[in-house]
């Protein structure tokens, strides 16, 4: 940990975060946080505020496990830009090359950039299978392959809930020269070189509790219904479970730590994951001013007008446009990051050496995530004066 003004944040403008979120918590808009905030690499504030299980009224502790939700897709998406790094894949490939059996019913040119940047058109719901088979990316992307495009490629934002990287993930084990399982591969390609000891696609398996996934919804539904995102919480958390759109565990010091090595232009310690020129690549806006049609139902409830996605690859991108959130107001144009279903967030704003991630308890309906992720962000921002 660095003092806060060491770093250049003002101690007592960097204080409305904790009171943000204890306000927050005893309210009972949802039950706990936990929130890290670095700056050149430093620790400025660790934040741990309320529940890891209000109902035992089990505090929350930096050492526990939560749910990445689908911030899960940015650690798929760092192995994958990595993979084209090696040469074992290219953006502008088609999928079909790795995958002949994707190409059904129109998908031929579907590509890996395409993916990364959500305007695949691939199937982006919820597939109606069977719960064992909804937990294993292998059924997914067998679904997936069999279903006609939701649109051109490239032509439009819509964001896959779990479908498209569960294609991504068959890709990059059907390219693994080594032949190693979708969870060998992110442990040895991410996971232990950034020092992520405690994720894991699914239960690890080593018996540590797992915060519980409990809906604080103020409306009934969003992106998902308030009693689907519990069903969707027991299925992460079942064993065997292999959901990479979704379906990671982690901890905050671990998503800082991912993170910083992003912040750090791809190099954690000694391991260079990435090179500072496939970052600067993937952390532009590819999607220009599209609207991402997953938001369609925001318009409506919230009296928003539509936005533009900002989608780099794999990342999303602050971009130049006032939003309602995720990504906060106040960051600069190529801040980027990922946001998972009513629960976590992490960015990096590269102009000012600024790292921010968070994990939380007591899902919240999507709509009030992003507001939240964008309301603390801005409060961090706001603390920085040197």
């Amino acid at each position: 940990m660095a003092a806060p003004e060491s770093v250049g944040f003002d101690p007592t403008r960097l204080q409305r975060l904790h009171d943000a979120l204890d306000a927050d918590v005893t309210e009972g808009t949802y039950d706990g946080a936990l929130v890290a905030v670095g700056r050149n690499g430093q620790l400025a504030a660790l934040e741990e505020v309320g529940y890891f299980d209000r109902q035992t009224q089990q505090p929350i502790k930096q050492t526990d496990l939560l749910l990445t939700m689908s911030v899960n897709k940015q650690f798929l998406n760092v192995v994958a830009l990595s993979f084209v790094e090696r040469g074992l894949l290219q953006l502008t490939q088609p999928i079909v090359e790795v995958l002949p059996e994707f190409g059904q019913r129109g998908k031929n040119r579907v590509a890996l950039w395409h993916v990364l940047t959500h305007t695949s058109g691939v199937f982006s719901g919820v597939a109606p299978l069977p719960p064992e088979d909804l937990a294993q990316y292998q059924k997914w992307a067998e679904y997936v392959s069999g279903t006609a495009p939701e649109s051109e490629p490239g032509t439009q934002v819509i964001y896959s809930l779990l479908g498209a990287h569960a294609v991504l993930a068959s890709v990059l084990v059907a390219v693994d020269p080594d032949k190693r399982t979708l969870r060998q591969v992110l442990q040895d390609e991410l996971f232990d070189p950034v020092g992520m000891a405690d994720t894991s696609l699914g239960p690890s398996g080593d018996g540590r509790p797992i915060a519980p996934v409990v809906q604080r919804y103020s409306r009934p539904s969003g992106i998902f219904h308030a009693a689907e995102i519990e069903a969707v919480g027991g299925l992460i958390t079942a064993e065997g479970t292999e959901m990479p759109g979704g379906g990671g565990i982690t901890s905050i010091h671990d998503l800082w730590r991912f993170a910083e090595m992003l912040r750090a232009g791809g190099v954690a310690g000694e391991n260079r994951i990435l090179s500072p020129a496939t970052i600067d690549l993937a952390t532009r806006n590819w999607t220009g001013d599209k609207v991402n049609s997953l938001f369609n139902y925001a318009v409506d409830i919230r009296n928003w007008q539509p936005w533009p996605a900002t989608v780099g690859l794999g990342f999303f991108v602050r971009g130049e446009a006032l939003t309602p959130g995720p990504l906060p107001n106040l960051a600069s144009s190529r801040s980027y990051g990922g946001w998972g279903a009513g629960s976590t967030i992490f960015w990096v704003d590269p102009e000012r050496d600024l790292t921010f991630a968070m994990l939380t308890t007591g899902i919240l309906e999507d709509t009030d995530h992003i507001v939240r992720c964008q309301k603390l962000s801005d409060l961090v921002l706001a603390a920085v004066v040197e």
